[in-house]
């Protein structure tokens, strides 16, 4: 579907460039034969600068320069047929466009120069972000995942908003999802430290506030080595919200840093999960207090489980109005995560016109049932075969 696209976009690109050519060729036909049918009372030879203007706009250099060379030979002619080239009027024309294309083609150059080397840096940048930002896979244990990221800036694919999910070895599920101060490229540093410590730790601390303790010490010594804290103290935290959620049971455990709090959506009801000992956001190191209690809530099948950050409750319509997530969310049918997120996707593009001013990260989970309490799909008797008499099911069984 992407690839699709894009070469829909190169052809599109393709067309509209040659049109372009077709009317800087067009130009320098009809001023040529304006020029000649008016007479010496008006010049419009000058005006053949317009083409490899217009052809410099959707053109490399060559073209450029093969356009302006066309110009000015279509100049030449009109100077000759005026009287030839003796005549100083004439000769500052030829002189005045051939400096002005040679001009035009200079900087069509380093326009072309400067953009291959912004497409080089922004290859580079996209894998680094993809690299940081590792989608979660659709399917962990007995949960269906979905996610959603749009970065603030235009040439950002992630920012500072962050999500991870991780598997240990005790058939539990752990998920993260949180928010850096601030949001786009100079952020993504410090989210990548929190997710780095995330997956190293997810497998080897037991209980989710050892995970969340043993996050907050590794994001602290990172901003002691790496940040300019002189200048901006105490302005380094992280909200954030780690889950476990066990395949046995349905039991899932919750410890919410200073984060917007997640949203469970049962047969249609969505329930806000306060948290009821919530913990200080990550990166406060000395204020940080840590919290040794979870809060626990149930996840039973066919239940939708929504982790977002605050650049969608925050995120304002032209008029002012704040996203009212929990309100929309509950009018959304939640067939899949797929589906929830792309309702939540174009609603909340709707609702600010396509113009987010910070970073937004959705998260859905959905527990699905066990495998042996799943109706089995009913088998049908292909119609062109015969039904059995009982005497000859009978018969064929012994």
């Amino acid at each position: 579907m992407g690839a699709r696209g894009v070469s829909k976009g190169r052809l599109s690109e393709q067309r509209t460039g040659r049109g372009l050519l077709v009317i800087a060729l067009a130009l320098i036909v009809v001023i040529t034969v304006a020029d000649i049918g008016i007479g010496t009372s008006v010049h419009l030879g000058p005006l053949l600068v317009i083409a490899p203007a217009l052809t410099a706009s959707f053109a490399g250099p060559r073209l450029t320069a093969l356009v302006g060379a066309l110009a000015q030979a279509a100049l030449l002619f009109i100077s000759i047929f005026h009287g030839g080239l003796t005549t100083t009027n004439h000769v500052a024309q030829l002189i005045a466009l051939a400096v002005l294309s040679a001009l035009v083609v200079f900087i069509c150059y380093v326009r072309e120069r400067h953009a291959s080397q912004l497409n080089r840096v922004r290859s580079v940048a996209e894998t680094a972000q993809r690299t940081l930002l590792r989608p979660p896979p659709r399917r962990v244990g007995p949960l269906r995942v979905a996610w959603l990221y749009l970065a603030a800036e235009d040439e950002a694919q992630i920012g500072g908003d962050l999500l991870a999910v991780a598997r240990t070895d005790h058939a539990c599920t752990r998920v993260l999802i949180g928010d850096v101060r601030g949001h786009g490229l100079a952020s993504i540093g410090e989210a990548s430290v929190v997710m780095g410590a995330f997956r190293e730790g997810a497998p080897r601390y037991d209980s989710l506030p050892e995970l969340v303790t043993a996050v907050e010490e590794s994001v602290c010594r990172n901003l002691e080595d790496g940040a300019d804290t002189a200048h901006d103290a105490g302005e380094h935290f992280i909200t954030a919200v780690m889950l476990d959620i066990h395949d046995q049971g349905l039991q899932a455990e919750m410890l919410n840093c200073g984060h917007p709090p997640p949203l469970l959506i049962r047969g249609g009801q969505v329930t806000v999960l306060n948290s009821l000992r919530p913990a200080p956001p990550l990166g406060l190191c000395g204020l940080w207090v840590r919290n040794d209690r979870s809060d626990h809530f149930t996840l039973e099948a066919g239940d939708m489980l929504l982790l977002y950050t605050d650049g969608v409750i925050e995120a304002r319509s032209p008029t002012g109005a704040f996203y009212p997530l929990v309100e929309r969310l509950a009018a959304f049918p939640a067939s899949s995560p797929d589906a929830l997120l792309h309702h939540i996707h174009r609603d909340l593009l709707e609702h600010t016109s396509e113009q987010l001013s910070d970073d937004a990260a959705f998260l859905v989970i959905e527990r699905t049932a066990p495998r042996h309490l799943r109706r089995p799909s009913p088998i049908s008797q292909p119609a062109n075969l015969p039904r059995l008499h009982p005497a000859d099911r009978h018969r064929l069984a012994r």
